[in-house]
């Protein structure tokens, strides 16, 4: 175990560059990869930037921006689509559009095949996609004649789809256009509170662990399990400037409520100030290493930042 002593920087260093020191094998996907966090699991695509490079720029300028952040799931037709991106619920106000950026060209090259992303867009106009998209649930072939093509940008990865189905799965209330057909993780709907929402992150390399860390640019995805039950979240953290010690922040717009049970869970511990990580991959340059039993402690409050503490590699 490394712990803070009289060199932090020491440790802070072997955290983040110890993939120089032990790499493990990975695969290599030719396009962007973004892991999409919801609140009944995450799932990977790889975008398709040859086939389809400026639908793939517009959702990336999205992605970068955090746009999707903290979106819901507002249409979802079973058997067919899941459809997401446009809008964001706020309390004592309701659906809140995300704004948008001017219209992209249509891209069509690839089938509307089970398991591929694809870009909304508004009847009879092939050249109105802005930031709405979805995951064909079935083979949706009708769907590359109608309105020249809806374009394909990217697909599902692994084993991705069983969240997408669950998704699927889940009843829906219709509350209007911006939430026609939203899947809820209750039992019985009550609020938009459980409707499905999403982050979306670029990240390096595929993976299907339950927590990550991206090297490059700090960013921490993971569940955490709240005092013991209290509550169970999905959330990201952004490393922030330190000269010494690792330091991470919660990124509050991606805070959402996460239906469990989720297999290696982190924990936090009001009490004891402790973010707890049992099983950690750590990408660095196409690489990865597995670091366990992680600690953080909570040193600032507002905004909530944790300090690394220790580590087992």
């Amino acid at each position: 175990m490394f712990l803070i002593s009289r060199s932090r920087k020491a440790m802070k260093s072997t955290f983040i560059y110890a993939v120089i020191v032990l790499l493990m094998p990975f695969s290599c996907f030719a396009g962007t990869i973004v892991r999409v966090s919801t609140s009944i699991g995450d799932f990977s695509v790889e975008l398709f930037d040859d086939s389809a490079p400026m639908t793939v720029e517009n959702f990336l300028n999205y992605v970068g921006r955090n746009d999707y952040n903290g979106t819901y799931f507002h249409r979802v037709v079973d058997d067919f689509v899941a459809q997401g991106g446009a809008y964001r619920f706020q309390p004592y106000v309701g659906p809140v559009d995300v704004p948008t950026d001017p219209p992209i060209a249509n891209e069509f090259n690839v089938s509307n095949s089970r398991g591929t992303i694809a870009m909304a867009k508004l009847d009879g106009n092939p050249d109105s996609a802005t930031n709405q998209w979805f995951i064909n649930l079935a083979d949706n072939v009708n769907l590359d004649t109608l309105n020249g093509g809806f374009t394909v940008f990217g697909s599902v990865l692994g084993d991705g789809m069983t969240i997408v189905d669950a998704i699927d799965n889940q009843p829906t209330v219709d509350l209007g256009y911006k939430a026609v057909s939203a899947p809820y993780i209750k039992t019985a709907y009550t609020d938009p509170t459980d409707f499905i929402y999403m982050n979306v992150e670029v990240v390096t390399r595929y993976s299907g662990a339950p927590n990550i860390f991206e090297t490059e640019s700090g960013l921490l995805i993971t569940s955490v399990d709240v005092d013991n039950g209290s509550e169970l979240l999905s959330m990201n953290f952004s490393a922030v400037q330190s000269d010494e010690d690792l330091v991470i922040q919660v990124n509050q717009e991606s805070v959402m409520r996460r239906r469990g049970p989720v297999e290696g869970v982190a924990t936090f511990s009001s009490s004891s100030g402790e973010f707890r990580i049992p099983v950690l991959e750590v990408n660095s340059g196409g690489g990865v290493i597995v670091v366990r039993n992680v600690v953080f402690t909570l040193t600032n409050n507002s905004p909530a930042q944790f300090t690394l503490k220790s580590f087992d590699q």
